[in-house]
């Protein structure tokens, strides 16, 4: 039995490559570095300067003085959060709120050429109210919008990966 066992075990482990089982590897970006600029009080910025930490070949530029020397720049233009009434109760009271997280953003060179435009990606999530626990849905809250930020990084970090080349505009670029 323990023999059969330790053989399924193997044959599964064998067999994941074969069906296209790959770990999930870093991005591969056309430049390999960057000049990040976010709104003061940002909470994307130390977010998206972690995730492209994890990519060893960028290297993230905060820095004026190094603005002229990136590859691109960056430009978190706004970061918004919302909070809106969704729906109310026969009394007319709270029992549902939207959460809303907006950042507007765009690539350049430092030469000023538009490699991504400005564009506003937008998350929304739901969340239900009682007042007899106000003060945990708050923590509940809070925890919506750090996972809406996440997503919003990741969101950024496919759009910088999907960039091709710097030179042309397809491809990858020429190192």
């Amino acid at each position: 039995m323990v023999r059969r066992n330790w053989l399924l075990g193997i044959w599964a482990a064998a067999a994941l490559p074969g069906c296209g089982f790959a770990l999930r590897q870093p991005p591969n970006f056309a430049f390999r570095t960057i000049y990040l600029q976010t709104p003061e009080g940002s909470g994307l910025g130390p977010d998206l300067v972690r995730a492209l930490g994890f990519n060893r070949s960028v290297r993230v530029l905060r820095l004026p003085s190094e603005r002229a020397s990136a590859d691109v720049i960056l430009d978190i233009r706004s970061e918004q959060r919302e909070k809106i009434v969704a729906g109310l109760n026969a009394a007319g009271q709270v029992r549902e709120f939207q959460l809303r997280l907006r950042t507007r953003f765009r690539l350049t060179t430092p030469q000023g050429r538009e490699l991504i435009p400005e564009t506003e990606l937008s998350l929304l999530r739901e969340i239900g109210f009682t007042e007899s626990a106000a003060l945990a849905k708050e923590e509940e809250e809070a925890l919506l919008y750090r996972d809406m930020r996440s997503d919003m990084v990741q969101q950024l970090m496919r759009r910088l990966a999907a960039l091709g080349s710097l030179k042309t505009g397809a491809g990858p670029l020429e190192r």
